[in-house]
């Protein structure tokens, strides 16, 4: 079961959890089945689209699902799952 760690903006919707554990296939899944499990969960990091926010990057073991298969990105058994909002500054 992939572990999915919680950016602090999002603390909030999983009741101060830093990481959760879902059982999904692939990243559209686990999106989903997050969503389900802590809702309003999507809304922060979907479009109106369905498509990933532009100031937020999902990468599975280091890697950002853009340059992989996006949201049909498989996740497995121990990988690491994080959600990380863009830093804006200046």
């Amino acid at each position: 079961m992939p572990n999915v760690r919680i950016p602090t903006p999002l603390r909030s919707l999983t009741d101060g959890k830093n990481s959760v554990d879902i059982d999904a296939a692939n990243v559209g899944d686990l999106v989903e089945k997050l969503n389900a499990a802590h809702p309003g969960f999507s809304e922060r990091i979907l479009d109106e689209d369905g498509d990933l926010r532009r100031f937020v990057n999902i990468y599975v073991d280091g890697e950002d699902i853009r340059y992989r298969e996006g949201f049909d990105t498989e996740v497995g058994p121990g990988d690491e799952v994080s959600i990380v909002p863009s830093v804006a500054g200046g």
